[in-house]
């Protein structure tokens, strides 16, 4: 069985999220975490419940999403998993950082490439990867089928959509990817989303405005 925690990190309400089984295997998804106080939350529910990092995984590389990024790197030495398509994103987060006015270094450590197709395991449970680009030209999602989730990033809100009109963005690319990636799971499927309350994607299919 897997287990699902979230913390919504710095100004942005980023969620940053952490799946683990009951070995304690884990993956950290999108470590937003930005002040002192955000990363020791972070860092004692793993260290406190005798999680095991295994990889370090990237819904996508927008700012919110990458915060903690080299923190989580440093901390528990494992590789960074992003779609090939979203190096420039990750490339660009200096002079992103700028734009909001803070500083920002390029982060520095090992990254390895995913793609739709792709499984990742933790134990015996299996994470599948969905390219769902349009919010920015590499965003993936992340789905485990046996309990029941995906891992939106961006992409997908409760009764919206991620924006796209940031570097990259693509309105009609992203309701493609919605509607041909995310819609066609199981009308049970909790999303958890980059920001906000997690959904499901048979609400998504009823309410979502831009879904119509």
């Amino acid at each position: 069985m897997l287990h699902v925690k979230s913390f919504a990190f710095n100004p942005f309400s980023e969620n940053t999220y952490v799946i683990y089984n009951d070995e304690k295997e884990a993956f950290l998804i999108d470590p937003g975490n930005m002040p002192e106080a955000e990363t020791e939350t972070l860092y004692n529910f793993i260290k406190t419940n005798g999680l095991s990092i295994k990889n370090i995984l990237l819904t996508h590389a927008h700012i919110d999403h990458i915060l903690g990024l080299q923190w989580a790197y440093d901390t528990f030495d494992v590789p960074i998993l992003i779609h090939s398509n979203e190096m420039e994103i990750l490339d660009r987060a200096s002079f992103t950082a700028k734009n909001y006015g803070f500083f920002f270094p390029a982060f520095k450590g090992e990254i390895q490439h995913i793609k739709e197709g792709d499984r990742l395991n933790l134990g015996s449970e299996t994470i599948e990867i969905f390219d769902v680009p349009g919010h920015s030209p590499g965003s993936v999602a992340f789905y485990n089928q046996n309990n029941g989730f995906v891992i939106s990033g961006d992409a997908l809100f409760m009764m919206s959509i991620g924006r796209t009109d940031l570097h990259k963005g693509d309105y009609e690319q992203l309701i493609s990817s919605i509607k041909n990636k995310l819609l066609t799971l199981p009308e049970s499927t909790k999303v958890y989303s980059g920001h906000g309350e997690p959904t499901s994607i048979g609400f998504e299919k009823e309410h979502n405005p831009f879904l119509k």
